[in-house]
């Protein structure tokens, strides 16, 4: 069995390779990477109490460059 890093360009790209997927030729796994981000941001987002409005965003920015 051999391994790639495949990156899409063309969604038509993804549907055919969904379609060798359905006749088990080949197997799909997303990057570890991807999902550890996913969980990490799914992590902050569950300890928010609220969304921060524009303004927050805006000066928490401006804190971090200056």
């Amino acid at each position: 069995m051999e391994s790639f890093y495949v990156k899409i360009k063309n969604p038509k790209a993804k549907s055919i390779l969904k379609g060798l997927v359905d006749l088990n030729m080949i197997s799909i796994k997303e990057t570890e990477s991807t999902n550890k981000f996913s969980e990490l941001l799914n992590k902050f987002r569950k300890k928010s109490d609220s969304l921060l409005s524009f303004d927050e965003i805006t000066n928490e920015v401006d804190v971090v460059r200056k």
